[in-house]
């Protein structure tokens, strides 16, 4: 999911570059949703993990 984030990032600044606001607009929101899902999905995982503890020896 990170990896679409980035790409929808790249795809904004290559547009805002070439003068297509409305495209760039959009593909930084969508790299900005994507951003925040990965992001929580991660703390969530972050905090699953350090619950369950360590269990090696």
């Amino acid at each position: 999911m990170l990896y679409y984030a980035l790409v929808f990032l790249v795809v904004a600044i290559i547009a805002a570059f070439l003068g297509f606001g409305g495209i760039a607009f959009a593909a930084a929101g969508i790299a900005k949703i994507l951003f925040y899902i990965f992001l929580v999905l991660f703390l969530v995982s972050l905090v699953m993990h350090l619950a369950r503890g360590s269990t090696r020896v």
